[in-house]
């Protein structure tokens, strides 16, 4: 296990603590009756404002293309997509049943079209197409999306297929797809698909295709610009979603409500009451530089420890702020090779001895292997300076 160095710097910051809610307050709020299960929580910092039967595993739906929105961010985060890259529809992905884009086999589009199919319109032949590209079929992509939620901590959460098709044994949980949500959005990105209310593919042909969002929230709630719906007959209406309104970002989900109606009238219920109760106040955006750490034999002897989410302070609307600090720690025992996105230490926000926040430190940049000639100079530099 790697042990993280106390390169501590320990700054005052005019915020305070988010204060645990009062018992008595979260009991007597009721906003979402008409729901097998529903959470709310703030983006940046995870803190649950709100919470009904939020560990019941349950059939999601298409909300499972949250988490394969997740793997297609990651990997054109990480250069092994690009954009405007042209992915090629298998006959089984054309086979997908339910919401789809109506692809045919051999039919090629980019990965922006692709992702454009998923999160308007809840493609199963997209997300099946995309998940062969990722992984080479859709089974390995499944065992990618599985590992991916034991990285997240995800407990209560399995899948058999990228789409949310009915399948024995696919479940999740509000809790856990709230998870999903927030590291999805780390990718702002996102937001440009999953945000838009109509759009079209195929433009300029024959078969010119009208894209609409299955969130109708999109449209009808200011601030909402995702996630993902979901309906089956065995899971009902559900949906993940988010909404940001001044520097409060906040995600709410409801499985199982009775009606699109229910459904979304109980998001609305949450997001009313995050914004009327709670303020964010921001403290480091996504890939900000917080740190430098040092790499053993590495082809640079250095690279930027940054942030790897939106980190802030949450308060409810007029409670004083004051004495936050900040804590960076940073593996002092790092060796190379290091590449973008590996974690490189933590950054901690706390009020006196409470811990209100804790956010991995990514590395900023590679630092592969170094060679044998770098390491000649770097001894031949060290032995002069000594000489």
């Amino acid at each position: 296990m790697k042990k993280f160095g106390s390169a501590i710097i320990a700054i005052a910051f005019a915020f305070s603590a988010f204060s645990p809610l009062a018992q008595a307050e979260e009991k007597s709020v009721q906003l979402t009756e008409n729901a097998r299960s529903a959470i709310l929580i703030e983006r940046d910092t995870g803190q649950v404002l709100y919470e009904k039967n939020g560990q019941e595993k349950l059939p999601p739906a298409s909300m499972t293309k949250i988490m394969t929105m997740l793997l297609i961010m990651e990997a054109v985060d990480e250069g092994k997509l690009t954009w405007d890259e042209k992915i090629r529809t298998s006959e089984h992905a054309a086979s997908m049943g339910g919401s789809q884009i109506f692809l045919e086999p051999g039919e090629e589009m980019t990965t922006d079209e692709m992702l454009r199919g998923i999160a308007i319109a809840s493609g199963n032949d997209a997300s099946v197409a995309m998940a062969e590209r990722i992984a080479g079929s859709e089974q390995a992509f499944v065992e990618k999306m599985n590992m991916k939620a034991k990285e997240l901590g995800l407990e209560n959460t399995l899948f058999q297929n990228p789409t949310g098709l009915p399948a024995k044994n696919h479940y999740s949980t509000a809790a856990d797809m709230a998870v999903m949500a927030k590291e999805l959005l780390k990718y702002e990105a996102i937001t440009k698909y999953t945000g838009q209310y109509e759009d079209f593919l195929r433009q300029n042909t024959e078969k010119k295709f009208w894209l609409v969002n299955t969130n109708k929230l999109v449209r009808f709630y200011p601030g909402v610009d995702g996630v993902k719906t979901g309906f089956t007959q065995e899971a009902k209406y559900c949906l993940t979603a988010t909404a940001k309104k001044d520097n409060m970002r906040v995600i709410a989900v409801v499985f199982g409500a009775p009606t699109p109606k229910d459904r979304n009238a109980q998001i609305t219920n949450m997001l009313d009451f995050a914004f009327s109760h709670y303020k964010t106040h921001p403290m480091f955006e996504r890939n900000v530089e917080v740190a430098k750490v040092k790499v053993s034999k590495g082809s640079k002897k250095e690279l930027e420890a940054v942030t790897s989410e939106p980190i802030s302070v949450l308060t409810k609307k007029g409670e004083k702020v004051d004495d936050v600090v900040k804590e960076i720690k940073v593996d002092m025992k790092l060796q190379a090779p290091i590449n973008k996105g590996d974690k490189v230490g933590t950054i901690v926000l706390k009020k006196g001895d409470k811990v209100l926040s804790e956010s991995d430190l990514v590395a900023g940049s590679d630092s592969l292997e170094a060679s044998w000639w770098q390491l000649f100079k770097r001894s031949m530099g060290h032995f002069t300076k000594s000489d």
